[in-house]
């Protein structure tokens, strides 16, 4: 009835109020018992022809045509992108890659997508129960500012989960995965670990730094273990997220630094406070460096840490 009434001219508004008929329930029934497919699911419906640049209008079954002439020719390797510019270069068609798109997956002719297939797969981070010092480093990598020259820098972190230490640091204007792989190698050599069959696992977050292939490939090829944890999880990554949060209360924010060699200068000099003299509360009130030398010397140990 509320149909008959609207088509006669009355307002919708006005027949679905009179009829207590929510305006929601009246336009979804109309849609279910709608004999269109393209317009069942609401909007516009298609128009069945394209226009060229003249103005005229050039039908969906001759737009077909011309797709099935171009695969069979010279076309034959093209995706529905590439047809697209052929159809407007060729015939002056004005038409976008959804349409293309469209008629080409009515047809069955749309080429199968590419698989990309990863050269080193993705290591998510597993739950672990850190006993000893270089079992798992953590890496992440911070901003920095210098106002005197209006430019950031960055700096990227190795550090110890079991004594806190940061093993080594890259401090400079880049942060690429070559940065990552010098600050690894150095980070190994201090530990005297270069050639060691048993080397720490390293965690980090997905930065470009972590994901490249060049960082990967060197961590294959030297008995590395990568890790990375899952995406927004920052706590998987907990003592480097810690690090630079004191790296930044004790170190960035009190500082305005006017030059870049400046702002080395001061980091470098917070490294060596940092694993030399800060004592930390989690380290049984040690430092990080006076821990891990009493581990070597004596066995000392703080409990396990769970990551």
């Amino acid at each position: 009835m509320a149909g008959e009434w609207i088509a006669q001219g009355c307002r919708p508004g006005v027949v679905l109020r009179v009829l207590e008929i929510n305006r929601s329930t009246y336009y979804y029934c109309k849609r279910e018992t709608a004999t269109d497919v393209s317009n069942a699911r609401g909007g516009r419906g298609f128009p069945g022809f394209s226009l060229r640049t003249d103005g005229s209008m050039v039908s969906d079954e001759q737009i077909k045509e011309w797709i099935c002439e171009m695969i069979a020719g010279d076309g034959f390797a093209y995706g529905y992108l590439k047809l697209t510019w052929c159809l407007r270069r060729q015939y002056a068609l004005v038409i976008n890659k959804k349409k293309v798109y469209r008629l080409c997956k009515q047809m069955c002719v749309l080429r199968p997508q590419r698989t990309l297939k990863r050269r080193h797969p993705r290591r998510l981070s597993t739950n672990r129960e850190v006993t000893a010092p270089n079992q798992l480093w953590e890496t992440d990598v911070k901003y920095g500012y210098v106002p005197g020259e209006r430019r950031f820098f960055f700096i990227m972190s190795l550090l110890d989960v079991y004594d806190r230490a940061t093993i080594h640091n890259h401090i400079g204007l880049t942060a690429t995965a070559e940065d990552a792989v010098t600050m690894l190698w150095q980070a190994l050599w201090k530990r005297h670990l270069l050639e060691s069959d048993s080397k720490p696992v390293i965690r980090s977050d997905n930065g470009p730094q972590f994901i490249a292939g060049a960082f990967e490939t060197w961590c294959l090829e030297h008995g590395v273990e990568h890790e990375r944890i899952p995406c927004k999880t920052p706590n998987k990554n907990a003592h480097i997220e810690a690090f630079h949060r004191i790296l930044e209360d004790e170190c960035l924010s009190l500082n305005e630094f006017q030059t870049f060699r400046q702002a080395y200068s001061e980091l470098a000099a917070f490294m060596e406070y940092y694993n030399e003299r800060r004592i930390h509360s989690a380290i049984h009130y040690m430092t990080p460096n006076e821990l891990h030398r009493a581990y070597e010397s004596n066995g000392a140990r703080v409990p396990p840490i769970r990551v």
